[in-house]
């Protein structure tokens, strides 16, 4: 992983309705790396995605592939960063393939229409997403873990490099859970995606990022590899907890235990 980072971030605050959320935070996302941001209810994980985003005004200085973000115009943003809600606004009646081709506007020249290009783009994703059999049915009669493959869908046809999750599994069964965050690593991995995600299950995060960021009360309380993030004495401060930390086969396993 060379060059400039994925995304940068320095110092940065945010008050919502004059409340503040965040307080001098400092992240780093290599790109190519997938990096969670986990922390307890109203730890500001969601405000400090919105924010790279761009979707939030924010002070401090946010970069992304080493420009700064308030240089970046929307559809330059839009072809860079690619964002999943947790629970993204569908329009009433619209079909999968129509609701992925939003993701090709930022390429669609002002009072124009989609090209043969844009279109073929999006049939391909839906073929990569095994979704190219949804492609006519209204979203809305889709299971959540298909819906949740047509969201990754939607950010992917916009050609972006960086993909911000929110929540990615947090509606889903665990077999659809392993199957989103699988799918989300093999793109990373074969298009060189970088992804920085909020993830509430635990031990699901430690199994996939490369690094975390434990976020608390709106300040950075821990980052680093997995093992180094999710210790007992860290999730028991944090989160009022009483858990224990396991070694499993691809990162620490945390398993809520009755307190005594």
């Amino acid at each position: 992983m060379t060059g400039a980072p994925a995304v940068e971030v320095r110092n940065l605050h945010v008050s919502l309705d004059k409340a503040p959320i965040l307080f001098g935070v400092d992240l780093t996302v290599a790109a190519g790396e997938w990096v969670a941001v986990i922390g307890p209810n109203g730890a500001g994980k969601s405000t400090l995605l919105r924010a790279v985003g761009g979707l939030l005004p924010a002070p401090g200085a946010i970069s992304l592939f080493g420009t700064p973000s308030e240089a970046l115009r929307r559809r330059d943003r839009a072809r860079v960063v690619a964002t999943v809600a947790q629970s993204p606004v569908v329009p009433a009646g619209m079909s999968v393939f129509d609701y992925v081709l939003l993701g090709r506007t930022p390429y669609v020249p002002p009072l124009g229409r989609e090209s043969a290009a844009d279109l073929a783009a999006v049939r391909e994703v839906l073929d990569r997403l095994d979704l190219g059999g949804f492609a006519r049915r209204e979203l809305a009669t889709l299971s959540g873990g298909e819906r949740q493959r047509v969201f990754l869908a939607r950010a992917l046809a916009q050609g972006a490099t960086l993909l911000l999750l929110d929540e990615p599994t947090s509606a889903l069964d665990i077999g659809h859970q392993q199957e989103v965050l699988e799918l989300v690593d093999q793109l990373r991995r074969e298009h060189g995606l970088t992804v920085l995600a909020t993830m509430h299950d635990l031990s699901l995060a430690g199994e996939y990022a490369d690094r975390m960021v434990l976020l608390a009360a709106g300040r950075v309380a821990a980052a680093g590899p997995p093992r180094d993030v999710l210790t007992e004495e860290l999730l028991s401060r944090h989160y009022r907890a009483s858990v224990r930390v396991l070694p499993g086969e691809h990162g620490p396993l945390v398993v809520p235990v009755r307190p005594r």
